[in-house]
Order: C-alpha cells, then structure tokens, then sequence
C-alpha cells in the first residue's frame, strides 16, 4: 500500500561520539588546506578549505542539533526539538550555495589570469585530506539515510572528498604538463557537484517545513488503507506530515458506520495498528464522527461505501 518510514527516530547511540571526532578531524583538514593553500597557490586547495571551514560549521551544528532533539518536549515545544534537525540541514544547505558560489568566482578570475601553482606540496596535502576525509564519511555513512540533518552533512563530506580528489588529479596535471588552469578547472567542477547537493538538501529541508507528505509515503494510500477498516465508512480531512527527520505525524476525521460506542475503541486500536505497521506512522490524532463534517478534500470510503 505504502512504504513504511522510520517513526521518530531518535540519535542512534554512539552517534554523538562519531559526529565530535568527525568535526574534530575536520577541523584539522580545513588547518592544513588552508596553510597548503597559501604556500602553494592553488585554487582548487583553497576552495575545498573554504568548503571543509563550512563543514566544520555543518557538523558542529548537527551535534547541535542532535542533542536538543534528544530533549523532551515541554510546556513550550509539545513535539519537542526535532524540527531543530531541519533547521540544521536548511542552513548547511544554504551555506553549501555560497561555497559554490564563491568558488565559481575565483576560479573565473584564475582562469582569466592563471597563476604560479606548487603542484608537489599541493598533492601531499591534497591526499592527506583525502584521507582524512575518507574516514569522516566512514563514521557517518550508516546513519545519513534516514536523517536529513546528517544527510546534509554527510554530504559536505562528500564534497570535501570530490574536492581532495579534484586537487589530488590538478596537481598530477600541473606536475605532468604545467598547465595551471587545470587548478581552476577542477574547482569549477567542484563547485557544481557542491551546487547539486546543496539543491537536494534545501528542497528537502523545505519540503518538511512546508509540512509536506514525508518522502515514501502517499496521503491517498494511507487514507485508503484506513478505509478498509472494518467499521470505518469513510475517511477525510486527512493531513500526514514531518515533525522532522524519520518523526511522521498524521490527523483525520473517520465515519464510523452505525455501531455501539464499546465497538468504536477496537476500532481505533485497528487504524492505529494500520498505520504503524504498513506506514510507520506513530504519532496520530483521529476524530471519529456519526456523519461527514465535509471537511478536507481527500475523502477515502470504507468496504462497500458509495460516493455521497
């Protein structure tokens, strides 16, 4: 009927600890490039330093915001902090269009006036940063897929590691030929695959904070799927969206067909077991009625209903 998501997730244990080394290695990438950079002249170093400082902003904002999702909801915040890992996400995403933006304009003017690049000190510090960063994606790779705010890290991550190859492959070309525009071609490159990513992860972030439909799931299959619950007539005013990464929430007004009151709590046990189950969907709020309010659009009729 519909693929079910995972319900309010919370961090995964040990999770914290991975982000906190993460963010420290990070750190000690973007201290090397950054001095590499400056001593070698390349672009391409630059760039990807520039990328892995907002990396480093990225995953100290994720830590962030995983530790106040964790929190308890309160008299303040009823659904608790989960919408903060958006947040998180929506911001990464945004800086990840500046860093690409301020790297397509540098490397426009290196193109239009190439300089001086030190190809061997820049392919040692290239690939130590590659591996560095190879081991940042390791920690997170097992827990992006159902996070959008990890997700957005992770794919800084990614970033960084295109962005160490880029540098690692312009050094060869600079060293083998000595032509320096390769410098600034692979930051062009760079820059664009940072550009996709941050697209994904922006329509994403707002996707959910425009409290759309969670990804894998369909409002009609689910409303369907309620339907056919024996005792239900019909289903309408049904409203399914994200509190925040893997959190589903969903409210509706059920038609019950005539029965007696003691009848109605099996009833509800069913739908919320239907819902569970088949879509992953934990946090409900149902009000059952005699006849249709008429409110809402989406009407789904039970077995054996017929348009009103």
């Amino acid at each position: 009927m519909g693929a079910a998501v995972e319900s309010r997730a919370g961090p995964t244990p040990g999770m914290e600890h991975r982000l906190a080394i993460a963010l420290v290695l990070t750190g000690l990438v973007c201290a090397a490039e950054v001095v590499g950079g400056l001593l070698t002249g390349s672009l391409a170093l630059l760039s990807d330093a520039a990328h892995v400082f907002l990396d480093a902003f990225a995953l100290a904002l994720s830590y962030a915001a995983l530790r106040l999702a964790a929190r308890p909801p309160d008299d303040r915040h009823t659904y608790g902090f989960h919408r903060l890992q958006v947040l998180a996400a929506l911001v990464n995403g945004a800086t990840l269009v500046v860093v690409a933006l301020g790297i397509f304009r540098e490397a426009w003017g290196r193109l239009r006036e190439p300089v001086l690049v030190l190809a061997g000190p820049m392919l040692a510090v290239a690939a130590a940063g590659l591996a560095a960063n190879l081991a940042v994606a390791w920690m997170l790779r097992k827990h992006e897929k159902h996070d959008l705010n990890l997700h957005s890290a992770f794919l800084h991550v990614l970033g960084d590691i295109l962005g160490s190859v880029g540098a690692i492959a312009a050094g060869a070309v600079i060293l083998a030929t000595g032509w320096t525009p390769a410098d600034a071609l692979v930051s062009l490159l760079i820059g664009a695959v940072i550009l996709v990513g941050a697209w994904r992860v922006l329509r994403r972030s707002v996707h959910i904070l425009a409290e759309g439909v969670p990804e894998g799931l369909s409002a009609a299959a689910v409303g369907a799927a309620m339907a056919q619950v024996p005792g239900v007539a019909e289903v309408h005013d049904l409203h399914v969206w994200a509190v925040g990464p893997g959190y589903a929430a969903l409210s509706a007004h059920v038609v019950l067909a005539d029965q007696t009151l003691s009848e109605t709590q099996a009833v509800m046990q069913e739908l919320k077991r239907v819902l569970a189950d088949e879509f992953g969907i934990q946090h409900t709020t149902i009000q059952f009625e005699c006849a249709s309010c008429g409110q809402g659009r989406l009407a789904c009729l039970g077995p054996g209903g017929h348009p009103r």
